[in-house]
């Protein structure tokens, strides 16, 4: 049976949670640097105990805003760190199926430096593995503003360990793309550890329940039966009326319990 999440950002977990609880779903918990810095534990190991005794998985976003592994300011690369150290020791209580991270890439910034980019992001993935590992979670980097797959490829057979992984999010795929699903699923398919599901028209970032946008859903969820049928599949979107249309729109393509 496939696993799905719904994102939630720490900071309102404590709303949601009765919701969360009552209604058997699995939270992808997005952690902020603030939300980290804010960290309550009691309240933290309260909530994580409360989801294990409900017999609920989850997945975890990892911070992401300014934040770059691959910066080739040596400055960014340590904040970069120092925020994935937080949100690696928040997964040692959760212990999160998987870990969701940016991998920080935009060709305008990076285009002429990739090689340098990518250099300094395999040292910090390799020192976020170790930890990863420990756990019992696999890392998966996302699709943010990539506009084809082989950056991220080139990085994976960079690593090339077994959990790291692939993200894929197929919004953010059709704001930016200039390759086809197929082509893709082609490069990366056989990768992919966790996919975020939400619609768009293509012009900006709407996070619509599926079939509310321009994506064709059919397409996608062929593509993930033949190439990840095991991957987790984490619904993002933004008020709790979305989160049940989305819920509802995908028990048209996907039998979840």
């Amino acid at each position: 049976m496939p696993r799905v999440f719904v994102h939630v950002p720490y900071t309102q977990l404590s709303l949601h949670l009765p919701f969360i609880l009552e209604n058997g779903i699995n939270p992808e918990i997005f952690f902020s640097g603030e939300a980290l810095e804010g960290l309550v534990r009691q309240e933290f190991l309260s909530i994580a105990q409360e989801l294990k005794s409900a017999g609920l998985s989850c997945t975890i976003h990892a911070p992401f805003m300014d934040l770059n592994p691959g910066s080739l300011e040596r400055l960014v690369r340590e904040a970069t760190m120092l925020r994935f150290g937080q949100v690696l020791d928040a997964a040692s209580v959760l212990e999160p199926e998987v870990i969701v991270f940016h991998p920080g890439f935009d060709r305008w910034r990076y285009g002429e430096a990739t090689d340098k980019w990518r250099e300094h992001s395999v040292g910090v993935w390799q020192v976020v593995l170790e930890h990863a590992k420990r756990i019992g979670a696999t890392v998966a980097i996302e699709n943010i503003f990539e506009e084809e797959p082989s950056t991220l490829k080139s990085l994976f057979e960079e690593v090339e360990d077994p959990r790291f992984r692939h993200c894929f999010d197929v919004g953010h795929w059709n704001l930016f793309k200039k390759v086809g699903m197929e082509e893709w699923f082609e490069a990366l398919g056989d990768r992919i550890a966790e996919v975020h599901i939400h619609d768009n028209s293509g012009l900006k970032d709407e996070h619509l329940p599926i079939g509310e946008g321009g994506i064709d859903f059919e397409l996608f969820f062929s593509l993930m039966q033949r190439y990840a049928p095991h991957a987790a599949y984490t619904i993002e979107a933004h008020s709790r009326e979305k989160v049940q249309r989305a819920l509802a729109a995908l028990k048209k393509y996907l039998p979840y319990s």
